[in-house]
């Protein structure tokens, strides 16, 4: 099985996640404890508190599930706006496509779900 989220809810309902190697990200939360999170998804690295809630999925989801979870760091169309990240199922026809043709260094699993994604699209609209 392939990581496709690594995340964690803490207490107060925060979610933190972690979309790439070495993607640390820390809250401190209200009652508080520090919690925090790493690995993207290479590996998953969180606190150890017992009060926070696992997030982390896995590829054997069904693809409904997938396409609402793994999200894709865009540059928007010409590269050169702030990173932001969108869930597949939100994500353009056309930006799958050229994901898919341009991009080598695509997670399995992230690969899997966009193809699929567009391979259901594409089924829908003949």
């Amino acid at each position: 099985m392939n990581l496709i989220r690594n995340a964690i809810q803490t207490p107060d309902g925060t979610i933190l996640e972690s979309y790439h190697r070495h993607d640390h990200k820390t809250h401190i939360d209200a009652n508080g404890k520090e919690y925090m999170i790493d690995g993207g998804l290479s590996y998953i690295r969180t606190s150890v508190h017992d009060d926070q809630l696992s997030l982390a999925l896995y590829d054997d989801e069904a693809h409904e599930v997938q396409r609402n979870l793994i999200k894709w760091g865009s540059y928007g169309i010409n590269g050169d706006q702030p990173i932001h990240f969108e869930t597949v199922a939100k994500m353009d026809t056309d930006h799958i496509k050229n994901v898919l043709e341009h991009c080598k260094n695509v997670a399995p699993a992230i690969r899997q779900c966009m193809a699929e994604e567009l391979r259901r699209r594409l089924s829908e609209n003949k």
